[in-house]
């Protein structure tokens, strides 16, 4: 139980000034109404033209309360003041509430919001959705390449048949090789390489009315954008001067629309330094940095050794999170280079499949699908060690273990929405996924005290992983 007071946090956000009155309306239909009969005095006013959303929450049994104020603004502030009888358990639960509201309506907005990214001195390049080539390159490179290491155990089941028994060998083998140069097919699947002499990236954003977008997107292709795009870029950048609307008025004047302040908004990310700044909390050498020009947020790491790191960001993850969220996130992926994750996984699936090939094929024999089931869960299973320990350690050596939970939250919603689910947790624990579930690690994190005394990083993700898992069908 906690006691009688004032609980306040902050959720940073994208949104404009005229986005806010249509979250709270958001927040009401999606939120509020549907359960309606838990919740009373809802009311939207405003304190010192400052849109504000406040309601009362009430407990099935009546035997507590949470008055609600949500104040707009960047950041979005909350504060929650409980009744007495009020769990921890059930504040965490209604701040995780508004967190995926308020993701889920940024989602929404993001769909009518126009981007464009920059890197001073390097070429223009449009934003498009992750290709689906690159996408799976970036999925069997990166991270724990498990993936990669599953897709060609798997062939080589079917390869055997005809080609033999060496076959597996030669398999393994190419897999080694494999990882050996998997920072050089990583690197390539960027759009941009940061370097300490190109090392800011420049976001430009523009918010569509939502009426409006569907018809912009008739009338500008990726063609015309890229050549907007271009325009802006050599009335700004190319000459010294700064983004903003005054800089680029001339240029979306030009095509039939008109740059309104408000509607805006700019940011500037000093990638390499934050990078850098990762490299030296580790004490690993500076990895190569890749940037992708897609709105999807993601990271990845690889490379045989940390001399030979790549780190892949997406500009969907320097739009999203704010630069201390971002270090945390590239603290995780230095996580993975330091241990040499590529290299282990590689042992732990070679080792597993070679044992299954040559001695122990009598058991998929007879129990088939069954025994592929059960060994690839515990390879991903142990997977999920690493990636717990990539967590606690970035909250080690970055020191900010709530800043990556809040990163998590923001672009993790969806799979903690469904997490919501109690069978779905049990699946998240049980599938082929190398990552714990997302409730775990944002749990992990916000409750993790004297992080800097963890002795062995590996060992306490093990057993806060077995724990995790046991608790699930509890």
């Amino acid at each position: 139980m906690v006691s009688e007071a004032v609980f306040t946090f902050v959720i940073d956000t994208e949104l404009l000034p005229h986005d806010f009155d249509h979250l709270f309306a958001f927040i009401n239909y999606n939120y509020i109404l549907p359960s309606i009969e838990q919740f009373s005095d809802v009311k939207r006013t405003t304190n010192n033209n400052i849109p504000v959303l406040s309601f009362t929450v009430i407990s099935p049994q009546g035997n507590w309360y949470i008055d609600i104020e949500i104040t707009a603004g960047k950041p979005i502030r909350v504060k929650m003041t409980p009744s007495l009888g009020t769990t921890k358990e059930t504040l965490d639960e209604l701040k995780e509430d508004l967190i995926i509201n308020i993701q889920l309506f940024e989602e929404r907005i993001r769909e009518t919001i126009l981007y464009f990214t920059w890197i001073e001195g390097e070429k223009v390049i449009p934003e498009r959705p992750l290709q689906t080539r690159n996408r799976l390159i970036r999925r069997l490179f990166s991270g724990s390449m498990l993936p990669f290491f599953i897709i060609i155990i798997a062939a080589s089941i079917l390869l055997s048949f005809i080609f033999g028994q060496y076959l597996p060998i030669a398999l393994v083998a190419f897999q080694f090789l494999t990882v050996l140069v998997s920072d050089r097919i990583l690197i390539r699947t960027g759009d941009w390489q940061v370097t300490e002499k190109n090392s800011t990236v420049h976001l430009f954003e523009y918010h569509l009315p939502v009426d409006e977008h569907g018809d912009f997107l008739k009338k500008f292709n990726v063609d015309i954008l890229t050549k907007i795009k271009t325009e802006i870029y050599e009335k700004t950048f190319a000459v010294g001067k700064d983004l903003n609307c005054e800089s680029v008025a001339e240029v979306m004047s030009r095509y039939g629309f008109e740059c309104k302040p408000d509607w805006m908004s700019t940011k500037r990310v000093n990638i390499h330094e934050i990078v850098k700044k990762a490299s030296d909390r580790f004490g690993l050498p500076m990895p190569k940095i890749a940037i992708v020009n897609t709105m999807h947020p993601n990271a990845a790491a690889s490379g045989p050794s940390p001399s030979r790191g790549v780190v892949l960001i997406t500009t969907g993850l320097l739009v999203q999170l704010e630069d201390e969220e971002i270090l945390s996130v590239v603290g995780h992926e230095f996580s993975h280079l330091k241990g040499r994750d590529p290299l282990v996984l590689f042992g732990l699936t070679s080792g597993e499949y070679l044992l299954r090939v040559y001695i122990l094929w009598p058991f998929l024999v007879a129990f088939g699908l069954f025994y592929l089931f059960v060994s690839l869960g515990l390879v991903y299973f142990v997977a999920k060690f690493f990636e717990a320990r990539a967590d606690l350690e970035s909250a080690i050596k970055i020191g900010k273990p709530k800043t990556l939970a809040e990163a998590l939250e923001k672009i993790g919603f969806h799979r903690l929405q469904s997490e919501r689910v109690h069978s779905y947790r049990i699946l998240e624990w049980t599938g082929l996924d190398p990552h714990p579930p997302m409730y775990f690690r944002i749990a992990r994190l916000e409750r993790l005290q004297a992080h800097e005394e963890v002795k062995h990083p590996l060992i306490q993700s093990m057993k806060d992983n077995i724990r995790g898992f046991f608790a699930a069908f509890r």
